[in-house]
């Protein structure tokens, strides 16, 4: 009992201290992860303009997609190998990350020689304008090129904080954020390279922190690598995809409700006083302001995915139900906050992407203000939904999780958006998304509460017959 104690920590250590451990790294990685994106935006704001800021919301439907296949093949791999380690079998966790490493490099090459071939079709299925191509073609075409180094970066990152490192992933995430933010600078203005500098900024810090988690094969903690344990399996791989499938459809999700935003804005906003290029500019921009507040929640529930993967498998199930409930309380101070700071100063937040011109400016100002007050009015809730449909991936249930974080994209979202825009235009798109938000985080409680009452009468009956269980 005690030799298995000394190794897994995750089965008694104090609740708020296991996520502070394994939540806190991750969320200063995400969230400095995310604000080098943000800080990438201002950089090209101020160096380029709205085009430029119109550019990469454009481009960004690629970058989701690359990060659906990272988050599926990373967490899916992470979520195995802390099952089988909870349940001590640990020669299937060595296949489990041998065959998730294969798949990383295999589909991050997949995804760029693809993007680089039908770049010209997608931008314009992404909703490019004649004014915003030339730059979403420039900025795509050189950050395709670090999708590789992306997938590995970010699967590995997840890995190790299931190894019980969450300092190392919390590194690799900021190695690439510090790399990127000294070359923008130098890139767009000193050099003139505009979009095409940002873009080669990014690319060279994904390749440094995709070669530093790499790295990590060799620190592993709880098995031994070894080169038979590193090959492709069909089982495997679609075991570990399923295990990934709720995160990973949400970014597909994610992609699908950014064309249908993009083309709808552009759509709708050409009939608007303020044209196709500024509601595609602001959204984006609100997008990437947005993104701080769900790194952190994102930086959340990965911190809880081992604690709760590790303890439903030994069935210690009050203190899984005790790991959710605080991710619920941490992710509610956040976004709170970040409610309040979005409703009482939006621009002060928006004219940090300020535009040179000042009448399009003040039309961009109008109706940025607007968008960010209406489509994050229900930002609570979203951190919750986002939670819980994470929460039933760690406890090895993906295709429960996977419906649950298509319930608000795909079910009520895209919908909404298509619907309320025929018949309110701009507003109705802005309307769309708090109305899912309502209607997905009550779906996903009914989720939870059946959940927690199976768990509930597991523990009763554990308890009735005085079944012991090893910790």
């Amino acid at each position: 009992m005690n030799e298995v104690r000394e190794k897994n920590p995750l089965g008694y250590e104090r609740i708020p201290m296991l996520l502070c451990k394994f939540a806190l790294p991750s969320v200063i990685a995400m969230l400095v992860s995310s604000l080098y994106n943000v800080v990438d935006q201002i950089f090209i704001g101020k160096g380029v303009g709205q085009l430029g800021n119109a550019a990469t919301g454009v481009a960004f439907p690629l970058t989701t997609i690359c990060m659906a296949i990272t988050l599926a093949i990373g967490i899916g791999t992470a979520s195995r190998y802390s099952l089988y380690l909870g349940k001590h079998e640990e020669e299937n966790a060595a296949k489990t990350v041998g065959c998730g490493l294969c798949m990383m490099f295999v589909f991050g090459i997949l995804l760029t020689v693809v993007t680089e071939l039908f770049l010209h079709p997608m931008l314009m299925a992404f909703g490019a304008t004649k004014y915003v191509y030339p730059y979403a073609y420039d900025y795509t075409k050189i950050t395709a090129l670090g999708m590789p180094f992306i997938v590995v970066m970010n699967g590995m990152s997840n890995l190790a904080r299931a190894d019980g490192s969450p300092q190392y992933s919390m590194t690799t995430m900021i190695i690439g954020a510090v790399i990127n933010t000294v070359l923008d600078p130098i890139f767009i203005f000193k050099f003139d390279w505009g979009v095409s500098g940002a873009a080669w900024a990014t690319v060279i810090g994904q390749v440094v922190s995709g070669i530093f988690a790499l790295m990590y094969l060799k620190k592993l903690k709880r098995i031994t690598l070894r080169r038979e344990h590193i090959r492709l399996s069909l089982s495997q791989m679609l075991t570990t995809l399923t295990m990934g499938m709720s995160n990973g459809l949400t970014q597909i999700a994610l992609t699908l409700v950014q064309i249908v935003m993009n083309r709808s804005l552009t759509k709708y906003g050409e009939l608007s006083p303020y044209g196709s290029d500024i509601p595609l500019a602001a959204s984006t921009i609100v997008m990437k302001v947005n993104s701080i507040v769900l790194a952190i929640i994102i930086g959340i529930l990965q911190g809880m995915q081992p604690i709760v993967g590790f303890n439903y498998s030994a069935r210690q199930y009050e203190r899984v139900k005790g790991v959710y409930r605080l991710a619920i309380k941490c992710e509610l101070v956040i976004t709170i906050i970040a409610f309040a700071v979005f409703q009482i100063f939006p621009k002060q937040v928006l004219s940090l992407f300020d535009s040179s011109d000042k009448q399009e400016t003040a039309l961009y100002f109008d109706f940025a203000v607007k968008f960010m007050r209406t489509f994050l009015l229900m930002l609570p809730l979203t951190g919750i939904q986002m939670i819980s449909s994470n929460f039933f991936a760690a406890i090895g249930k993906p295709v429960k999780g996977a419906v649950l974080s298509l319930t608000r994209q795909v079910l009520f979202l895209i919908p909404l958006v298509l619907t309320l825009a025929y018949f309110f235009g701009l507003n109705g798109i802005m309307a769309a998304a708090p109305i899912s938000d309502l209607i997905a985080f009550i779906v996903v409680m009914v989720f939870i509460k059946r959940e927690t009452e199976q768990m509930d009468k597991v523990t009763r009956i554990l308890a009735e017959y005085k079944i012991k269980l090893p910790v």
